[in-house]
């Protein structure tokens, strides 16, 4: 973030990632949708981007325009303007964005600020990136599929629109992406001193998602998460291994992860879904203790 007027700032965000779906238009939206996610998640609006793109010397260069398309519709449906970009030739196909947005400096929101007796509300199923596995596994059942594209392709606009022209008791958040669930809530409860306590019989998971797990559909980032972060996690009894699985499922173009005035929690949660946004509470924020996470059966 980078302030430029008392009342304005720029928020400068890049994203870029190899495909995960075999339809070159649906991976363009997934991408987009991807880079402009750290925009909203800090409550801003995106207004301009520029493309990056790897593309293979003697590729078809029809499946880059479907990717270009594809990225560009979802570009359009957040009015953001696509102002150019760079490309290289690679031997992998990659592409994303560099996102520019605007923010008012005294309403950012980010991952610190959580308070004790906050509620924890979760827009967006887990489970994209275990289905994506699948689907290049060729193992994925179509209804997995769509269930994970309709996530993937989903933008945060509309929740952030809610939240920036609310006056909500929001004390922090952020979006979950690669770190998983229990990554980003890892960063929150550092960055604000607290710890978290996850239900775990309330996540909203994905259609095929567990299936997943349990076939052995495990993406590598999911191992690494597990290994980096779940020394700081207590499970109570009964949590399944298959759901403490998806705790460390790295997401792509996840939902919002929101602390919020356990009073405001509600109000919250129906004016997201008066906005087309599913949203759940999964959680609440307590004080500071050993361990740093506890995930409730």
């Amino acid at each position: 973030m980078y302030q430029i007027a008392p009342d304005q700032a720029l928020v400068q965000t890049v994203d870029f990632f190899t495909p995960i779906v075999d339809d070159p238009y649906v991976f363009g939206q997934i991408a987009a949708t991807n880079s402009l996610s750290d925009v909203y998640a800090m409550g801003g609006k995106p207004l301009t981007a520029l493309a990056l793109v790897c593309f293979p010397d003697k590729a078809d260069l029809e499946i880059l325009q479907q990717i270009l398309a594809g990225g560009l519709s979802k570009m359009v449906e957040a009015g953001c303007t696509v102002i150019g970009g760079h490309s290289i030739r690679d031997e992998e196909t990659k592409f994303g964005y560099a996102v520019t947005g605007l923010i008012h400096p005294k309403k950012v929101l980010a991952n610190r600020g959580a308070k004790p007796g906050d509620s924890l509300v979760l827009t967006n199923a887990l489970g994209t990136g275990v289905i994506s596995t699948a689907i290049k596994k060729d193992k994925a059942e179509q209804e997995w599929i769509d269930a994970a594209v309709q996530s993937m392709t989903t933008l945060n606009r509309r929740a952030a629109e809610v939240i920036r022209d609310s006056e909500f008791r929001i004390h922090a958040m952020t979006d979950v992406t690669g770190f998983g669930l229990i990554g980003h809530a890892r960063e929150m409860a550092l960055a604000s001193d607290i710890s978290l306590e996850i239900y775990a019989n309330r996540l909203p998971l994905l259609n095929g998602a567990l299936e997943c797990i349990r076939a052995g559909y495990i993406p590598g980032g999911l191992n690494n998460n597990r290994d980096f972060t779940e020394c700081l996690v207590e499970y109570a009894d009964g949590v399944p291994g298959d759901v403490r699985a998806l705790l460390f499922d790295p997401q792509t173009a996840g939902g919002l992860f929101i602390s919020i005035a356990p009073e405001d929690a509600g109000d919250l949660m129906g004016s997201l879904a008066r906005a087309g946004v599913p949203a759940v509470e999964v959680g609440a924020v307590v004080g500071r203790t050993k361990p740093l996470i506890r995930v409730r059966a």
